[in-house]
């Protein structure tokens, strides 16, 4: 998995590409841009919660600081850290 730590700053705002019902689960960072993949199907939030999950193992911080804010039922999302 991609170690993501230098972007975890408090107000932070990530944006991030997500493929839903991938073959494995994983952070990667092609050109520039973050991508998760998750192995979890897009029904009832179950994926943008393994999202939330991956991503801040990613961060190396909390999942209850990483909120988002736009991007619910989208690939395309952003994430903001919380003090």
């Amino acid at each position: 998995m991609t170690d993501l730590s230098h972007l975890a700053r408090p107000g932070a705002e990530i944006a991030v590409r997500v493929t839903p019902k991938a073959s494995r689960d994983a952070v990667t960072l092609v050109d520039g841009a973050i991508r998760v993949q998750v192995t979890t199907v897009p029904e009832d939030g179950k994926a943008n919660a393994a999202v939330v999950k991956l991503l801040a193992r990613a961060l190396g911080i909390a999942k209850s600081r990483l909120t988002l804010v736009r991007g619910a039922t989208a690939r395309d999302k952003l994430f903001r850290i919380e003090d």
